[in-house]
């Protein structure tokens, strides 16, 4: 069977900038820490998946719709221009695009959406007798979870394989319902707020009742405990506009067919990766 990998970039970047234990200088004097984790990570992840076909999304500067939808999308999210250079993840990219280069791993930057979208676009065009695998700790992609994809959130010897079964047993609802729960909650990650009153499991136990958003939204006046109705009551817009900021719907352009992304498995660790590119 033919199983696509398709890294969230962008979300690995952070996870290993930030996580690493220590700032690490290359031989060009610049830190390092991110690429060296990235790399780590990436290959350590392809180990696991065994994936004959790989591509690594990377959020790029563009247009952003959902800003558009709301302005305050995000605008918790770190001012960067403020920052010292080498405190800035971003500034390792060209690192970590060399080293995809030395693996023979294609990637791309988005340009009219977000990285979510493409590989929403991915999960909604893959093809039959194909599974697919993505690795990312962005929680929205757990409405992307069927039996023939899986989200992997890596963490080294403590990583998780999210299928079905886990949405079921961590939120008490199915995968395809994830953007009706996480509308009524909010997102703190991404700034935006949710129905007061409704935490996650007052929205499961309206989601099982009701089904979807919609659902609990034409059935608000039925709702029993009188806080939780008042405020789905006062939050309809609200959380219709979550819904179209949450929801992704595969509908974006994708950078790559499935014969530019087949993957032949190096015999390469990250030291040498690293060596090859000029790095260590």
């Amino acid at each position: 069977m033919n199983r696509l990998l398709i890294v969230d970039g962008s979300n690995l970047l952070f996870q290993m900038f930030y996580g690493m234990p220590s700032r690490i200088i290359g031989k060009n004097g610049k830190p390092i820490q991110g690429t060296l984790g990235f790399v780590g990570a990436l290959l350590r992840i392809i180990r696991i998946t065994r994936p004959t076909h790989v591509a690594v999304m990377f959020d790029g500067e563009c247009k952003n719709e959902r800003k558009e939808l709301d302005s305050e999308y995000k605008a918790n999210r770190p001012d960067f221009s403020e920052m010292d250079e080498d405190e800035i993840p971003f500034t390792q990219l060209p690192y970590i695009f060399d080293a995809l280069d030395c693996l023979g791993i294609r990637y791309s930057e988005t340009t009219d959406c977000e990285t979510d979208d493409v590989i929403a676009g991915y999960a909604r065009a893959l093809p039959q007798g194909w599974d697919m695998v993505i690795s990312s700790f962005d929680s929205d992609f757990y409405q992307l979870i069927t039996d023939r994809v899986s989200i992997l959130r890596y963490r080294g010897e403590n990583t998780t394989i999210c299928t079905p079964d886990y949405v079921r047993q961590k939120l008490g609802i199915e995968p395809s319902q994830y953007a009706d729960h996480k509308s009524l909650t909010g997102d703190s990650s991404d700034n935006i707020k949710g129905a007061d009153k409704v935490g996650p499991k007052t929205a499961t136990a309206l989601i099982q009742e009701y089904g979807d958003l919609e659902s609990v939204i034409a059935n608000a006046e039925n709702i029993k405990k009188p806080s939780v109705r008042a405020s789905i009551l006062a939050s309809v817009d609200r959380l219709r506009l979550n819904y179209r900021l949450i929801k992704l719907d595969g509908c974006a352009c994708l950078p790559f067919t499935a014969d530019e992304i087949c993957y032949t498995a190096k015999n390469v660790g990250t030291t040498e990766v690293l060596r090859r590119i000029g790095l260590i």
